[in-house]
């Protein structure tokens, strides 16, 4: 089982570059986890504390679970990952069942920022983009599917998302194995590790 942590700000393309990795992969090989499944569930405060949260620190992760459920997969064993909701912050009732697989990539970012969760990578990978770049792609994002106003997004980037960037997400790059500048749009890091990732699944044949 090969196990490939993906870091990067905000915005910087990790997504894609899962997604254009599992196209040229085959078919039923990977399992995918999000770091966003395991914030912690705030349901227990009221929305307006909930929205008040800082979710680019590390200390809104719950890292014992994720941390669990990657030790159970790799055991083959199945997990419930939990769904976590943006508009309400909380987790909700209902679990998405994950099974494992020859290769399991883990998103999010601060997935780096953890050494234990660090310690279980065979690939550790960080996607980097300018500032510029990440922000408008957060302001799309966050409209589209988080129901924020420009104002809104503007004003966390400036107060929570770029100074936690700097705090902890940027260093975190320092532990990569393999940095990809331009995120998806860098086909020959992506064509690169892709070799990599196959090269394991014939080796595992």
């Amino acid at each position: 089982m090969l196990l490939i942590g993906i870091a990067g700000g905000t915005g910087s393309g990790k997504t894609t570059v899962v997604k254009k990795l599992i196209a040229q992969l085959p078919k039923g090989e990977v399992t995918v986890l999000s770091q966003d499944s395991y914030y912690k569930d705030n349901s227990h405060l009221p929305l307006e504390e909930r929205q008040k949260i800082n979710f680019d620190h590390p200390n809104s992760i719950e890292w014992e679970l994720l941390i669990e459920h990657i030790q159970k997969l790799k055991k083959k064993e199945p997990i419930e990952e939990p769904i976590y909701s943006y508009l309400t912050c909380t987790r909700d009732s209902k679990t998405k069942t994950v099974q494992p697989h020859k290769v399991i990539i883990i998103e999010g970012i601060l997935i780096l920022t953890n050494k234990l969760l660090r310690d279980l990578f065979d690939i550790k990978l960080f996607v980097y983009a300018d500032d510029d770049d990440r922000l408008g792609r957060v302001i799309e994002r966050d409209i589209a599917e988080r129901g924020r106003t420009v104002k809104k997004v503007l004003d966390r980037y400036s107060n929570v998302v770029k100074p936690m960037h700097l705090q902890f997400i940027e260093p975190s790059k320092s532990f990569a194995d393999l940095i990809i500048p331009q995120g998806g749009h860098n086909k020959v890091a992506i064509e690169l590790i892709s070799a990599i990732i196959e090269k394991h699944l014939n080796k595992s044949n």
